[in-house]
């Protein structure tokens, strides 16, 4: 009998064991998830009100020359009076407003001084960038670039 009552207790011990470690398992789970959920938001979140991304992108190849500037509103508050000053002869291009997240390429000119591009805003945006050449490697894929 007292053999039978220390194995029953030991059992028991075993299982609430067993279950502790489930429960903090489940627990330490969570946390780590709530954790990863919250450190996504402030990454996905603009941390300033007025900023944008610039990325002017010239590729040569045998076809000719393709130029795009891709411009991107990465502030929490609407961009005014946007300016893209391709440089060289050309006249600037003007953009009234410009929307968080919203995107736009576009399409420097002939004429355009094809080293870099001052892009303007209100709010003390201002940003020069040099363009890019992306790797010329058709048969990786580049998408579309200098193929």
């Amino acid at each position: 009998m007292k053999v039978q009552r220390i194995e029953h207790l030991s059992l028991r011990k075993f299982v609430l064991d067993c279950l502790k470690k489930v429960i903090m398992a489940y627990v330490s789970g969570g946390i780590v998830t709530i954790l990863v959920a919250v450190l996504a938001f402030f990454v996905s979140n603009p941390a300033q009100d007025y900023a944008i991304s610039v990325d002017p992108v010239l590729s040569k190849g045998p076809g000719g020359t393709y130029t795009h500037v891709t411009i991107k509103n990465t502030g929490k508050q609407p961009l005014t009076n946007v300016k893209v000053d391709y440089g060289g002869l050309t006249r600037p291009e003007f953009i009234p407003v410009l929307t968080p997240d919203e995107k736009m390429m576009l399409s420097p000119p002939d004429g355009s001084d094809l080293s870099q591009v001052r892009v303007t805003a209100n709010d003390g945006i201002d940003i020069v960038q040099s363009y890019r050449s992306p790797l010329n490697a058709p048969l990786i894929g580049n998408g579309g670039f200098g193929q």
